[in-house]
């Protein structure tokens, strides 16, 4: 009776897996990597890498964890999987606003997309002196009331009409500049990274 490696018999969840070796040769290509940065990357030997890509082997489920990793991506893209299509509307009212920490968020985009727009209702004194710092861009627009934005050392006094659109690791900190509060329009990029959402100066809701 023939044997089966360890973790690699009939019976092996990854015996069930779709073809990944193209995707991955593309992906590696794409990236500009060679197959010994790649396989250092990922934590493989460059041929164990080879075989992947050759489709001589299938990867393990936790292979394919680390390959997503290295090259920036998704175990579902590696696998060919077609995410859902997105409805590109988002009607007045849906979702619901969620208010935190005194402001009041309207999502205004779709959930998943690297931007996220929002409507953003800023109360008078909301969040004190919270600082944020991370990764990314972001894009303000004053619908109504005063707005002060810090950016680093600089204070800016915004009004209706006026917007604003800097990189968010630039220490910032936004906040209504008048009793009336003030209401905008806010688009920042989603980005994964362990850096991601550091806020400087105490607690608060981390967007």
């Amino acid at each position: 009776m023939s044997t089966s490696p360890a973790g690699e018999g009939p019976g092996d969840p990854a015996d069930q897996l779709p073809d990944v070796a193209p995707r991955l040769r593309e992906l590696r290509r794409d990236r500009r990597l060679t197959l010994e940065a790649a396989a250092r990357r990922a934590g493989l030997s460059p041929a164990h890498l080879s075989r992947l890509e050759t489709g001589r082997r299938q990867p393990s489920l936790p292979m394919l964890l680390g390959l997503a990793r290295t090259y920036g991506t998704t175990v579902s893209d590696l696998l060919g999987e077609q995410p859902p299509e997105r409805d590109p509307i988002v009607r007045a009212g849906r979702p619901e606003p969620v208010a935190a920490d005194g402001w009041t968020y309207h999502q205004a985009g779709a959930a998943g997309r690297v931007m996220q727009p929002l409507r953003l209702d800023v109360p008078y004194g909301a969040q004190g002196d919270l600082v944020r710092v991370h990764p990314g861009e972001e894009w303000l627009y004053v619908l109504e009331g005063p707005l002060r934005l810090n950016l680093g050392d600089t204070v800016h006094l915004l009004g209706p009409g006026d917007s604003a659109h800097f990189d968010s690791l630039t220490p910032h900190r936004i906040a209504a500049a008048g009793p009336e509060g003030t209401e905008l329009l806010f688009v920042h990029t989603l980005l994964r990274s362990s850096a991601a959402e550091l806020c400087l100066g105490g607690g608060g809701h981390r967007r």
